[in-house]
């Protein structure tokens, strides 16, 4: 327990740091998140993922395994956050929106960042793999979710094609299966392009964070942040030994399980008007407490 302040400083702190400047350049210059957003979606983090993957070389029961993990707790913490939410007797909107927040963590700004600082680059690897799993997710069943059923199966389906994440994992496996490799000139653009990634990741969620405002659904709050930050790893430890995770895939996947809310929860909440203000400072708490529940979660982890 000695070594959690050393823990928190070096694994922690840095991500609060680099999204603190985000959060500082939109308050003062009143930058806009979406075009960085485009950007981390469309370029950089596909990229990331592909250089990632394809160095790493993961075999497909790898992927498999931190995918299945991925899909299996996040659909167990959704499912108990409904029943919770049910016995608690919230109006639909409000538990709709505690679901979305209890469901989703921040697996690409928060959690990528967190496995390369305490973990190193093949966690980081595996990570990707739960990142990707997870931004599915979102735009197929939290999309679903959010809409209240108002989005077909079908749309859900073709949305995965707006997924550039998607797209990155497919020609991984193509090039794993047939043994090809990019040429240098293209290898080194990815690589530039993914490892500007992180970074600005870290600097969009300041940027978004500084957005959120104080809603006052105390009881609601509580509940979703204990949902996501408590409940949901709890849940997902149950489920290692079921897909076999061990050692980097193990830290990577029970990390990513225990982040705070994803910052795109309050996109869905605004777009389809669940709870929107609610929805934002679920997810400004969850993150601002987050270090209490991860620094003693790293320190478990070994790292």
């Amino acid at each position: 327990m000695s070594n959690l302040p050393g823990l928190f400083a070096n694994n922690i702190l840095p991500i609060f740091l680099a999204a603190g400047t985000g959060y500082l350049i939109s308050k003062f210059l009143g930058v806009s998140p979406k075009p960085i957003s485009q950007i981390l979606f469309y370029i950089f983090s596909p990229c990331l993922l592909f250089d990632l993957l394809t160095k790493n070389q993961l075999s497909s029961s790898d992927v498999v395994r931190v995918m299945g993990f991925a899909a299996v707790s996040t659909f167990a913490i959704g499912a108990l956050a409904w029943v919770v939410a049910k016995a608690f007797r919230f109006h639909r909107r409000m538990l709709t929106a505690i679901v979305l927040v209890a469901m989703f963590g921040n697996a690409g700004n928060y959690g990528l960042s967190l496995n390369k600082f305490a973990f190193g680059e093949q966690a980081l690897a595996y990570a990707s793999l739960y990142f990707t799993t997870s931004a599915i997710l979102i735009y197929t069943v939290g999309v679903f979710i959010a809409s209240s059923g108002n989005s077909s199966a079908k749309a859900a389906l073709l949305g995965l094609y707006k997924i550039p994440a998607v797209h990155a994992v497919v020609l991984t496996v193509l090039f794993s299966l047939l043994g090809w490799k990019l040429p240098l000139p293209l290898e080194r653009t990815v690589s530039t392009l993914g490892s500007a990634a992180i970074p600005g990741l870290l600097v969009l969620m300041g940027i978004q964070l500084q957005h959120a405002r104080w809603d006052g659904q105390t009881l609601a709050l509580g509940l979703a942040t204990s949902l996501r930050l408590v409940i949901a790893p709890l849940i997902s430890f149950a489920f290692v030994a079921l897909f076999g995770l061990k050692d980097a895939s193990y830290q990577a996947a029970m990390s990513e399980s225990a982040m705070p809310t994803a910052v795109v929860m309050t996109v869905l909440a605004t777009e389809y008007d669940i709870e929107p203000s609610f929805v934002t400072t679920v997810v400004f708490m969850s993150t601002l407490l987050s270090p209490l529940t991860l620094t003693p979660l790293l320190a478990f982890l070994g790292a």
